[in-house]
């Protein structure tokens, strides 16, 4: 039936204006909100350096990863997403996230999307994560979303386009094959990208039309930034992060503070390594 999808539910108790609002911004390219904040990281090389201690290996990548999992897991509007007019909750959480198998011009790059809970602590999303960032580095080896990308691209260009089309029809209708959904990294919670790796700073990355990413986030490199601290202006060693997202979703108040419960994260990373019970979205 029309309306009905294998990803999400059907939010009914929604204000008169987010009732408005997706007829008005039909597309995510519409509806872009932007954010950046240059991150004083001296609270994670804290946590790294004692995580260290007890043996453990983390990364700038895995306290933000898990951060960004626990505020979806938080703030369950943020997991919201439309299509045709319609506002969903999503089922689950699902983070996409592109690597390059090696640092080469000549070496494409892969896209993972893995699943979550959103109950899960640091260290169990840091064990999937690195998991599946292994397995995926491998020259040889093909995901979904790999193998869905290998059939569609040796098709003519004619027929890729209607295939296209006809994928957008379906997903418009909620009719979209669950094996597609599941394979495509743009039927996501969020996308993730560490350009920092790459050497340059955090860059705004458009949501896509195509799919239900409702947010991106961008990690930049690290440099040094003056930052406003108790009143004074200081210097400190930061990575920027840039934030776009869909306005659709959610208001700017429950964004503010999606924000701030996000950076009490970074100023205190122990806070992720308690599991908690994820927040349920309206009906």
């Amino acid at each position: 039936m029309f309306g009905l999808r294998t990803d999400g539910r059907k939010i009914k108790t929604i204000g008169p204006f987010f009732r408005v609002i997706p007829h008005v911004m039909k597309d995510r390219s519409d509806s872009h909100v932007y954010y950046t904040q240059d991150l004083p990281i001296k609270s994670l090389d804290e946590y790294i350096a004692k995580k260290e201690e007890e043996g453990i290996r983390m990364s700038y990548m895995n306290i933000i990863y898990a951060a960004l999992i626990r505020l979806l897991a938080e703030k369950p509007a943020l997991n919201r997403f439309v299509m045709n007019g319609r506002t969903y909750a999503r089922n689950g959480i699902t983070i996409s996230l592109a690597i390059k198998k090696e640092m080469s011009e000549e070496i494409e790059e892969t896209t993972l999307k893995i699943p979550f809970t959103g109950a899960e602590n640091i260290f169990e999303i840091k064990e999937k994560l690195d998991s599946a960032i292994e397995e995926n580095k491998d020259l040889k080896a093909e995901n979904s979303t790999d193998k869905l990308a290998k059939l569609l691209s040796i098709v003519p260009n004619w027929l890729f386009k209607l295939i296209v089309n006809i994928l957008i029809f379906l997903d418009k209708h909620g009719i979209m094959p669950k094996a597609i959904i599941n394979a495509s990294p743009f039927h996501t919670s969020a996308f993730l990208t560490n350009v920092g790796s790459l050497g340059i700073d955090a860059i705004y990355h458009h949501i896509y039309n195509f799919g239900t990413t409702g947010v991106f986030l961008a990690m930049g490199k690290k440099k040094k930034s003056y930052v406003y601290e108790d009143d004074n202006i200081v210097q400190e060693k930061t990575i920027s992060l840039a934030w776009v997202a869909d306005e659709r979703i959610c208001d700017g108040f429950y964004y503010a503070t999606a924000l701030k419960s996000f950076y009490k994260y970074m100023k205190k990373p122990e806070l992720l390594e308690k599991n908690i019970i994820p927040q349920q979205d309206i009906k």
